[in-house]
């Protein structure tokens, strides 16, 4: 993924996004001929001059400072996930082009499986920033059994969403899922934009993927960390459950995703009948990698 187009096009869609009347501009005039902010309009918000932010925006990060990028942040109105991934941008630009390296392969350590075991009422499963699912308890295969129907291992949770028609079946909010997944992904190329299996995956979703394309042109991203999930599981039925994304700072890039059902709802009930049905089967909680 190239680091100056990516930055190209996520300050051109932010800016795109933002009314004069959102920034607390006069909108001078009913025929603007740009749906958002203009660039002299962003660079006088953020406090530089409009020869230096076009400059910005046509992919230089390099050398900005912390300064300037909080202002660009302020100015274009951006969420916390989008003020990180400026800064992550910003981070990888660098003036030496860099190919595209394969990552080492991610260890789930013992202490960790020993968790996702203890884990008996509640679905988790450890993924990594590509949403490879890496382990996963018992009661977490159970609820995402159409993911491991097929032989591909890790399983990948982006590639299900927009390529197995199951997905669409597990997930009656698809639409909200799909969007959370790509930009999700579009979050981790902005930390680790070198990733080669990261940028193969978006190259054959892109490819695969009308849907996928579309939302991945947005340049959205996200901080998924807390929330409620609704799934239609087939022999259960509909479960909304609240989900814990927990990163796992002894293992950088890795994440925890835990779920949970209120106590005296009708998804309490299904998730204790689906603990009992998963804790009959034969497969212990173990690595997919």
């Amino acid at each position: 993924m190239d680091n100056r187009t990516e930055i190209r096009e996520f300050l051109t869609t932010r800016r795109n996004k933002i009314t004069p009347r959102q920034a607390g501009l006069p909108a001078h005039g009913r025929n603007r001929r740009v749906p958002g902010l203009r660039r002299e309009e962003v660079a006088l918000l953020a406090g530089v001059s409009v020869e230096y932010y076009a400059r910005l925006e046509r992919g230089s990060l390099n050398g900005a400072s912390q300064t300037v990028l909080d202002a660009l942040a302020r100015a274009l109105l951006l969420d916390e996930a989008e003020r990180r991934h400026l800064f992550d941008l910003a981070r990888t630009a660098d003036t030496t082009r860099r190919g595209p390296r394969r990552g080492r392969p991610q260890q789930i350590r013992p202490g960790l499986l020993s968790l996702l075991h203890a884990m008996t009422d509640a679905p988790a499963f450890i993924r990594n920033g590509r949403l490879d699912v890496l382990a996963v308890n018992d009661l977490g295969r159970d609820l995402y059994a159409p993911l491991f129907a097929g032989p591909a291992r890790p399983a990948n949770l982006a590639r299900f969403r927009f390529l197995d028609d199951g997905a669409r079946d597990l997930c009656p909010d698809w639409e909200g899922t799909a969007h959370t997944t790509v930009a999700l992904l579009r979050t981790e190329a902005g930390r680790d934009p070198y990733n080669r299996e990261l940028t193969d995956l978006v190259g054959e979703l892109c490819t695969r993927s009308e849907e996928f394309r579309t939302l991945w042109a947005a340049h959205d991203v996200r901080l998924h960390q807390t929330g409620v999930k609704t799934f239609r599981h087939p022999a259960v039925g509909d479960l909304a459950l609240l989900f814990e994304a927990l990163p796992l700072p002894a293992d950088p890039g890795l994440t925890l995703t835990a779920y949970s059902a209120e106590p005296g709802t009708p998804a309490h009930d299904r998730l204790r009948l689906l603990a009992t049905w998963a804790a009959t089967t034969d497969e212990p909680t173990h690595r997919l990698s």
